[in-house]
C-alpha cells in the first residue's frame, strides 16, 4: 500500500511537470510546435507604450522617461482627474480591434503584450478587461499573444523601464517578490484554458550591465523557481519563458532546464547583425534541447532590421520586433504624429517639477488652451486611422504592407 501511494505521489510530480498539449503550442526539444505537432516559429511584434508608457515614446529627452514620471507630468499639466481620464481614453484607444487586425493582414502570426504589474492587482479590474479585449481579439483574427511582466512589483531593472524606484528592490523585498508571485498566479489562473495566450514572460530585461547590480544574477534563476512552480498549480497548459540576466543578454545565470514546458529569450540590439552575434544562444539551444525566443530587437534602420531578420529566421529562431507603434519614427510598423503644440509639452516636461519651483513652474507652463489641445491631438494621433505605415519596416521583416 505505501509503494502504490509513493508511485501515485510521483505520478503526480511527473504530471505537474508536464503540459497539457492538445490544445496549446508547447515546447518540444529544441521546437515550439503546435497542437497538432507542427513546427511554430513566431513572427510578431510588441504592443510596447501602451500599458507602460515611456518617454522615448513621446519624445520625451531629458524629460521624464517612466510611467509613474510620465503621470506626474500629466496630472501637473491636466489635473489629476482630468489626467486619469486621458489615460483611460489613450488606453482605449492606443490599441484596438484595427490595430489586431492590420497585424494579422501583415502576415505577422504573434503579439507580445507588455504589462504593467499595477493594471493586474486586486481590486483593479482594467488590466483584465483590456488585455481579454486584445486576447479575443488575436484569437478572431488567429495571433498568438505572449503576456510579458515589463514592470514588476519592486522592479526588475532599477531603470525607467520597469517604473521603479532607481533600484531593483525586487532581488531585496520579499514582499514584492509575493507580490509578483501572486499576480502571475492570479494572470495564469484567468488564461489557463485559453490556447490564444502561448505563454508567460515573467520579467522583462532583468538586472541590467551595471556592475553594482551583477550581485543579483545569483537570485534570478531562484526567482524564477518559485514563480514558475506558483504557476504550475494552476496552469499546466503554457510556455514559461526566461529572459536572461543584463537584460535578456546572458544565459550564464541558468542552469540545466527546471520546467518541461519553457522557452528562453533573449534580447539583442545595436550588434553586428550576424550569427555571431546569437551564437551563445544557438549553443544554450542545441546543449539543453530547449526553443529560444528573440523577444526584442529593432529600434534601427530597415537594411540592419532586415539583416538581423534573415540570420534569425536561417537558424530557424523565432521573433518579436520592437514596437509596433510609435511616434514620428519609422523603426516601427505604424508611427503616429507629433501632436500639436507637443514641443512646448516637451520643453516644459525638462523641468525639475519640484514643488517648491512652483512659481518658476507655473510660469513656464503651456496656456492650458494648448495643452488641452495637445491632449486631444495625441488621443486622435495614435489610433490607427491615423498612424502612418512604415512599409519598409515591415517588409524589411518579411511581411507585406497592408491597408488600414
Amino acid at each position: 500500500m505505501k509503494m502504490m501511494k509513493r508511485i501515485a505521489c510521483l505520478l503526480l510530480a511527473v504530471a505537474t511537470l508536464l503540459p497539457a498539449q492538445t490544445r496549446f503550442v508547447h515546447a518540444a526539444g529544441k521546437d515550439l510546435v503546435t497542437p497538432d505537432g507542427h513546427q511554430l516559429l513566431l513572427r510578431g511584434t510588441s504592443l510596447g507604450n501602451w500599458l507602460e508608457p515611456e518617454g522615448y515614446m513621446f519624445g520625451f529627452k531629458g524629460g521624464p522617461q517612466s510611467p509613474r514620471e510620465i503621470e506626474e507630468l500629466f496630472n501637473e499639466l491636466a489635473g489629476p482627474e482630468t489626467a486619469a481620464d486621458f489615460w483611460r481614453s489613450y488606453r482605449d484607444a492606443y490599441v484596438t480591434e484595427d490595430d489586431i487586425r492590420f497585424l494579422r493582414d501583415t502576415g505577422a502570426n504573434s503579439i507580445r503584450v507588455t504589462l504593467h504589474y499595477e493594471f493586474f492587482t486586486p481590486g483593479n479590474d482594467e488590466g483584465f478587461a483590456l488585455l481579454d479585449r486584445v486576447v479575443g481579439w488575436a484569437a478572431k483574427y488567429h495571433l498568438y499573444v505572449i503576456l510579458d511582466m515589463h514592470c514588476a512589483p519592486g522592479g526588475q531593472t532599477g531603470t525607467n523601464i520597469d517604473d521603479s524606484w532607481s533600484y531593483p528592490w525586487l532581488y531585496e523585498s520579499p514582499e514584492a517578490q509575493n507580490q509578483l508571485i501572486s499576480i502571475w498566479t492570479r494572470i495564469a489562473e484567468h488564461y489557463r484554458n485559453n490556447p490564444t495566450v502561448l505563454g508567460y514572460d515573467l520579467l522583462n530585461e532583468p538586472i541590467p550591465h551595471f556592475p553594482e547590480l551583477k550581485k543579483y544574477n545569483a537570485a534570478l534563476e531562484p526567482l524564477y523557481r518559485r514563480v514558475t512552480t506558483a504557476i504550475r498549480q494552476v496552469d499546466r497548459n503554457h510556455v514559461i519563458i526566461l529572459g536572461g540576466a543584463q537584460w535578456d543578454t546572458n544565459f550564464d545565470v541558468f542552469g540545466p532546464p527546471f520546467d518541461s514546458n519553457a522557452m528562453y529569450t533573449f534580447h539583442k540590439y545595436w550588434m553586428p547583425p550576424n550569427r555571431e552575434a546569437i551564437q551563445k544562444y544557438l549553443d544554450f539551444r542545441d546543449r539543453y534541447k530547449v526553443p529560444i525566443w528573440l523577444g526584442e530587437s529593432g529600434e534601427n534602420n530597415d537594411g540592419w532590421v532586415r539583416d538581423f531578420r534573415t540570420v534569425l529566421e536561417k537558424e530557424q529562431i523565432s521573433w518579436t520586433f520592437w514596437p509596433y507603434k510609435k511616434m514620428a519614427a519609422g523603426s516601427a510598423f505604424v508611427s503616429w504624429q507629433k501632436p500639436a503644440n507637443w514641443d512646448e509639452i516637451v520643453a516644459f516636461a525638462k523641468t525639475s517639477g519640484l514643488s517648491g519651483d512652483a512659481e518658476k513652474q507655473i510660469a513656464a507652463r503651456p496656456s492650458q488652451d494648448h495643452i488641452k489641445a495637445a491632449m486631444h491631438d495625441l488621443l486622435e494621433n495614435v489610433r490607427l486611422e491615423h498612424c502612418r505605415i512604415n512599409s519598409g519596416y515591415i517588409e524589411a521583416l518579411g511581411l507585406k504592407t497592408p491597408e488600414k
